[in-house]
């Protein structure tokens, strides 16, 4: 089983068939577990008035497809590597597909984010990547990509546990490479950079300007 780059059970996204069983395909690890994740569902009600009252009459029309929001981040500086060809796996995951040698193309397939007890099987029907360090030659190295999972199928399970094996908080861990500074760090994990003395108070940092390389660091929760 492949692990991040803080030696924990990587996150997975993987390629499914009609039953949600892996096709081995296509599979993408988790260099870094996701530091949080939401699920989200709404439904469809009409309004009517009602006499003597204020208050409308709501009607159930449908039920809402259920969505997975993350925040994955990917960094291939140390492997001296373009990112783009692990983010570029994900993509193809929203590429239609050809079928025979003619112009009929199906849907993309449908896919499955699995981290420890938790199982999504949807379509990826949004996704946004942001490159945010880059080689002197322009190469980038590291990545972070927004992805929306949709799920279409009327499934209930999501145990209420926590993806942890061990059931505390989920604890992010930061490989240091030798560009790295706490601001950088902040910024790629929380988007403000100003928030690095979170980073430096919990992992008892005292002088942000002793960073090195192979330094391992503990992301709290903000």
């Amino acid at each position: 089983m492949p692990n991040t780059r803080g030696n924990l059970v990587a996150a997975r996204i993987f390629e499914v068939d009609e039953n949600g069983n892996e096709t081995g395909s296509n599979a993408v690890s988790c260099m870094f577990n996701p530091f949080e994740y939401t699920v989200s569902k709404s439904n469809t009600y009409s309004e009517r008035s009602r006499n003597r009252s204020s208050a409308p009459q709501i009607e159930f029309q449908k039920a809402g497809a259920q969505t997975l929001k993350l925040a994955l981040m990917f960094d291939t500086y140390e492997a001296d590597e373009d990112v783009s060809q692990t983010t570029n796996k994900l993509w193809k995951f929203m590429e239609p597909k050809q079928e025979g040698s003619g112009d009929d193309k199906q849907p993309p397939p449908e896919v499955a984010f699995e981290w420890g007890v938790f199982r999504f099987v949807a379509v990826i029907t949004q996704m946004t990547q942001k490159f945010t360090l880059f080689k002197n030659d322009g190469t980038p190295v590291r990545a972070k990509v927004d992805v929306t999972f949709t799920q279409h199928k009327d499934v209930n399970d999501y145990p209420n546990q926590n993806p942890t094996s061990g059931g505390g908080p989920i604890q992010q861990v930061w490989s240091v490479i030798g560009s790295d500074r706490l601001d950088t760090i902040a910024a790629s994990v929380y988007g403000d950079a100003a928030k690095w003395r979170l980073i430096a108070d919990y992992n008892d940092i005292t002088n942000p300007l002793s960073l090195r390389s192979g330094m391992r660091l503990t992301i709290p929760e903000e």
